[in-house]
């Protein structure tokens, strides 16, 4: 069993919680609390890795995660 390390975000908005791996492009879920959403973005991620590795795709390695707010003046 190999363990994968990849990066997830999290957003929340008023309809509940949404969270996407950017390495995995349509890697994404939604729920309706953060633990829900975590939870499905575990699977979501698994079923993903697992598609890739049956047809032989690589899967991409994270070797820096990096998150950052800005302000921006318009």
């Amino acid at each position: 069993m190999t363990v994968y390390r990849v990066s997830v975000v999290i957003e929340k908005d008023e309809n509940g919680y949404f969270a996407y791996c950017p390495e995995l492009q349509g890697c994404y879920t939604q729920g309706e609390t953060y633990e829900e959403v975590l939870e499905n973005i575990k699977d979501a991620i698994r079923l993903h890795i697992k598609d890739r590795l049956e047809e032989e795709e690589e899967i991409p390695r994270v070797e820096m995660i990096n998150l950052t707010a800005v302000e921006v003046t318009v």
